[in-house]
């Protein structure tokens, strides 16, 4: 079957299909081809039970029920108002071969290799290879092929995820007055084009200023005081901003957002054991980034072995918060109750998958190291009365085929700011020692 001509052919390498199985569909009418060696290396993907294990087992099936609609070699229907797909391989003497200029015997080479045959053939259309691996664009560009990252899920505008507490200067005196007797005054109009729901402020006057929240429930600005968790107290405007959105019962979802050091993962885990009571279970996770990119399973031991070397961190917040506390104290032996218990459980995200988390709080730090489509996953995990909390640094991601704008966390603020159920607090000034913030500063 021949396709009607399309303005562009887009050529996908194996790390666009493991980053987002829906891939194939995000091309618009534009037509679509998968490199043969790139079903090779989803074949290497299938075991396991990561996220790009599901990812490469949910697109082998998808490929395997469009070929009831025809042999994967001709060009295949992607649906309505979409383009067409088919697995093609370079056969034809190239006019410019990737293997001899980069060597042979390499996929990335092969997968060029069909870009450049369809460059080669299709002379017409324009062929573009889409991937998430920089250095295959630079070889691409290098030898004279289009090349980019894919971009569905990418945050076009960084700046607006970077911005924090918002400052307001220069508002009328007697509104500050009434905010500070009242503890919350009508917006009015207030705020402007500075509001958003549960979005913070700093609102100055000459003799001092007042934190603030706007609630969009009843369009009202609340002012905010200083509250202490677990014998953890805010060191900083934006840790009270933090601690201020950890512990509102309204508030379901949250993105801390900050350099190391700034308190994100302690002031989650503190706020969590504030509230204890009113929850079944707390839940910390972190995704599993393997060193020098090794699977976990060269490690040796059971499974909770294997893991808890990525898990220290957690251990180590939890340590300090039971450090404020004398052996004897009841709110230490209620630490020590909960992790014998169960109640309080440290675990991998991957074991997460499959799972519904209700009644809960449920913590996942290191969440720039999530792809867009794992954010979701795990917030449709949650159930009803579960409250989930996002930590992390999108300048710091340790997977190489993200960067500050596709990871995941950055995807999440960008696409919920606003909304009612869901507060972004960005930590800036490091509390951690002197000597950390020295490196986050110069280094």
């Amino acid at each position: 079957m021949n396709p009607k001509p399309t303005s562009k052919i887009f050529v996908l390498d194996t790390s666009v299909l493991l980053f987002d199985h829906n891939a194939l569909t995000n091309f618009q009418e534009n037509n679509v081809v998968i490199p043969i060696t790139v079903l090779e290396e989803l074949d290497n993907f299938k075991l396991g039970n990561e996220t790009k294990n599901f990812e490469a087992r949910t697109i082998i099936r998808l490929l395997d029920k469009l070929s009831e609609k025809g042999g994967l070699d001709t060009w295949i229907p992607l649906g309505k108002n979409r383009g067409h797909l088919k697995i093609a391989m370079a056969t034809e003497a190239l006019n410019l071969d990737a293997e001899l200029v980069y060597g042979k015997n390499k996929n990335d080479h092969k997968i060029i290799n069909v870009a450049l045959s369809l460059q080669q053939h299709q002379k017409e259309t324009h062929v573009v290879l889409v991937t998430k691996d920089i250095n295959l664009r630079i070889k691409s560009k290098a030898i004279g092929l289009s090349s980019e990252d894919y971009l569905t899920g990418k945050v076009q505008n960084i700046r607006s995820i970077s911005e924090g507490a918002v400052d307001l200067d220069n508002l009328d005196p007697e509104l500050i007055k009434e905010l500070y007797n009242l503890n919350t005054i009508p917006e009015n109009g207030i705020l402007k084009k500075e509001k958003s729901a549960n979005a913070y402020y700093v609102l100055n006057k000459t003799s001092g200023s007042i934190l603030a929240r706007y609630n969009s429930s009843n369009d009202s600005i609340e002012r905010i005081e200083k509250s202490y968790a677990y014998g953890i107290k805010p060191k900083n405007v934006e840790q009270t901003f933090a601690l201020d959105a950890l512990l509102n019962p309204e508030i379901k979802l949250i993105a801390l957002q900050g350099v190391a050091g700034t308190g994100k993962t302690l002031l989650a885990l503190a706020a969590a054991l504030e509230q204890k009571n009113n929850y079944d279970q707390i839940v910390l996770a972190r995704p599993i980034v393997p060193l020098n990119n090794r699977d976990i399973g060269f490690l040796p031991g059971g499974a909770e072995e294997k893991i808890s070397p990525y898990m220290q961190p957690l251990w180590d917040n939890l340590k300090f918060i039971k450090s404020q506390f004398r052996e004897n104290e009841r709110k230490r032996k209620n630490i020590e109750e909960m992790e014998t218990s169960g109640f309080l459980s440290l675990t991998a995200l991957a074991f997460i998958r499959g799972r519904s988390l209700t009644n809960s709080i449920f913590i996942i730090d290191e969440a720039q190291n999530l792809t867009p489509h794992e954010i979701k996953t795990v917030i449709t995990r949650a159930g009803e009365g579960t409250k989930i909390i996002f930590t992390g640094d999108i300048h710091q991601i340790d997977t190489p085929y993200m960067d500050e704008q596709s990871n995941g966390l950055s995807y999440l603020i960008d696409k919920l700011k606003g909304q009612p159920l869901f507060a972004h607090v960005k930590l800036e000034k490091g509390e951690r020692s002197a000597l950390a913030n020295l490196a986050n500063e110069h280094l």
